[in-house]
C-alpha cells in the first residue's frame, strides 16, 4: 500500500490530467463546431450561387410559368416556353443573383442575361399596383422610360439624342401596352446593362446586340470573350475558325490552316494587330461620337469579345458610365488619392476640401494600353521578334500610352494615339508581305 503522501500526489496528478484532457476535448469539439459552421457558411454564400444546369433550368421554368399565367411577356417567350426553339445549353455565370446562360435560338448560339434571378425581385411599375389603372399610351411609356434611363445611366432626356433614337420604336406603336408588357419592360429598364445596350443598339458596332427578351431575361448575340489566362487574351484559333474572312479576303479554311503552317506566327500577329486597331477605334468612338463621353471602369479581356470580322465588342458594361454619372461617382469624400480610385477610373483628392475631383485623370486608352496592349506587345510574348525595329517602336509607344494620364499633356496623348495607329497599320502591311513572301519586315523610324 502506497504511503498517504504519495497517494495524494497521484490523485492530484490524475485530476490535472483529467482536467487537461477534458479541456482539450472541449476545444476539439468547439473547433469542429466552428469548422462545420464555416462549411455551411461557405456553402450558403458560394455554392448557393454555383452555376448549375438544374438551377438554371428551374429559373427558366419559373419564367415560363409566369408567362403562361400572364404575369410577364416578351418576343422570345413563345420560342422559349411553347415551341422550344430557344433551347438551354449551359450556365455561364451566376453571382449575387445575376444570371448568364448560353442558349441556342433557332440553331444560332445566344446569351440570356438578367441582373436578378427572379422576376418578382424587380420593383413593380407603380401604376400597375392599382387595379383600375388607366391605359397608358406609347408616349406615356416613352416618358416613364426616359425617367428610368436618366436614373440608371445619368442621361438627361433634353441634353442627349441617344434615348430619343431608342424610343422611336415605342412611339411608333399604335395600341396600348398590356400589364404584362409594362411589367416586363419595367424589369428590363431597371437593368443598367440592358438600357445601355438598347439605346446604343443602332449607334455603335462596339456593343453587343440585343436580340429579344422574355420577362426580365434578354438575349444578346453570342461572341467569343477574352480570358486573362489565354496567351493572346482572345482565342485566335476559335475566332479564325468562325470567321468567314480575315479582313483581307482570306478564307476561313486557309485562315485556320495558317496556324499550323510556317506562316502561323504572322497570321496570329496580324489578327492581334487588327484587333488592337479595333480597340483604338472603339476608344475614339466612345470618346467622341456620343453626347457624353463613355468611361469604361472595368477593363479586362473577359469584358470584351471579338466578332468574326475582328471587331472589338463590349459585352459586360456593368462598370461603364457616361460622363454625368461618372462625375457623380468620382466626387466622393477622401483623405488621399487612394480614396479616389473607382476600379479603373481614378481622380485626385483635394486634401484641403477632403473631396475627390469629379474629373477622371486617366483614360480608357491608358488602361487598355496598360492591361491589354502591354501584354500583347511584350518581349516575352514576341520572343526573338521583339528586337525588330517596328516592334521596338510599338513597345515604346505602348509604354508611353500606359504612363500618360489624360488630364496631363493632352497633345502628347493624342500624338501617342496617332503613333500607335500608324505603327499597327505598318505592321499589318509588313505581315501581309511576310505571308506573300514578298519581303521581310522593314525598318520604320519611330514617330515622336
Amino acid at each position: 500500500m502506497w504511503p498517504p503522501r504519495r497517494g495524494c500526489i497521484l490523485r492530484r496528478l490524475g485530476l490535472r490530467v483529467f482536467r487537461r484532457t477534458t479541456l482539450l476535448f472541449a476545444l476539439f469539439w468547439f473547433g469542429f463546431w466552428v469548422f462545420l459552421n464555416g462549411l455551411v457558411f461557405v456553402h450558403r454564400t458560394i455554392f448557393s450561387d454555383f452555376c448549375t444546369d438544374d438551377k438554371s433550368k428551374q429559373v427558366l421554368q419559373r419564367v415560363c410559368e409566369e408567362y403562361k399565367q400572364g404575369v410577364l411577356t416578351g418576343d422570345l417567350c413563345e420560342d422559349l416556353c411553347v415551341t422550344r426553339q430557344l433551347e438551354y445549353k449551359r450556365c455561364l455565370y451566376f453571382e449575387n443573383g445575376k444570371k448568364v446562360i448560353e442558349a441556342k435560338w433557332r440553331g444560332v448560339p445566344v446569351v440570356l442575361k438578367s441582373k436578378l434571378e427572379n422576376f418578382s425581385s424587380y420593383e413593380s411599375f407603380s401604376l400597375l399596383e392599382y387595379q383600375d389603372a388607366p391605359d397608358l399610351s406609347p408616349m406615356d411609356i416613352v416618358f416613364y422610360a426616359m425617367l428610368e434611363i436618366k436614373s440608371s445611366l445619368g442621361l438627361e432626356v433634353r441634353n442627349t439624342t441617344v434615348p430619343q433614337l431608342w424610343s422611336q420604336r415605342l412611339r411608333e406603336r399604335g395600341r396600348p401596352y398590356s400589364r404584362a408588357e409594362l411589367a416586363s419592360l419595367w424589369s428590363l429598364l431597371q437593368q443598367e446593362e440592358y438600357a445601355f445596350f438598347k439605346i446604343l443598339q443602332d449607334l455603335s458596332r462596339h456593343v453587343v446586340k440585343v436580340l429579344g427578351s422574355c420577362g426580365h431575361f434578354y438575349a444578346v448575340e453570342y461572341l467569343i470573350a477574352g480570358h486573362a489566362w489565354n496567351q493572346n487574351l482572345f482565342s485566335l484559333e476559335e475566332i479564325s475558325g468562325l470567321s468567314g474572312s480575315a479582313g483581307d479576303g482570306t478564307s476561313s479554311s486557309s485562315f485556320s490552316s495558317s496556324f499550323s503552317s510556317g506562316h502561323g506566327f504572322w497570321m496570329e500577329r496580324d489578327m492581334v494587330h487588327q484587333i488592337a486597331l479595333s480597340f483604338l477605334e472603339m476608344v475614339r468612338h466612345f470618346e467622341n461620337d456620343f453626347s457624353h463621353r463613355l468611361h469604361l471602369c472595368d477593363i479586362k479581356p473577359e469584358n470584351f469579345a471579338i466578332r468574326k470580322d475582328l471587331t472589338v465588342v463590349a459585352i459586360d458594361v456593368d462598370m461603364a458610365f457616361f460622363e454625368p454619372k461618372m462625375q457623380d461617382i468620382l466626387e466622393q469624400n477622401c483623405t488621399s488619392d487612394d480614396d479616389c480610385n473607382f476600379f479603373d477610373c481614378i481622380s485626385k483628392c483635394d486634401v484641403h476640401k477632403n473631396k475627390c475631383g469629379s474629373k477622371r485623370i486617366n483614360s480608357n486608352l491608358q488602361v487598355i494600353c496598360d492591361k491589354i496592349f502591354r501584354h500583347w506587345f511584350s518581349p516575352t510574348l514576341l520572343g526573338a521578334r521583339a528586337g525588330f525595329p517596328l516592334q521596338v517602336a510599338l513597345q515604346r509607344a505602348v509604354q508611353d500610352c500606359a504612363e500618360t494620364a489624360e488630364g496631363e499633356e493632352v497633345d502628347h496623348s493624342r500624338t501617342i494615339q496617332h503613333r500607335l495607329l500608324t505603327l499597327l497599320k505598318q505592321l499589318l502591311r509588313d505581315g501581309l508581305r511576310q505571308r506573300d513572301g514578298q519581303g521581310t519586315q522593314r525598318d520604320m523610324p519611330t514617330q515622336h
